[in-house]
């Protein structure tokens, strides 16, 4: 089904107001100084060991 494109046209202004409605304001910028260095964490639980096989990770989880 075609989309009908003969409606009237926003401006920039009511674009942008639109965008505001929909999605409020933008968080404030993080400058480069407040930001923080990645940490990376223990691996995940969920998902077995590398040197695990994965046949037996799925028998015990029911896979």
């Amino acid at each position: 089904m075609a989309e009908d494109h003969s409606g009237v046209s926003f401006t920039d202004d009511e674009y942008r107001f639109l965008r505001h409605v929909r999605f409020g304001e933008l968080p404030p910028a993080v400058h480069p100084e407040e930001r923080t260095a990645l940490t990376e964490t223990d691996p995940r639980r969920d998902q077995p060991d590398p040197g695990d096989e994965r046949d037996r990770w799925d028998l015990r989880h029911g896979a």
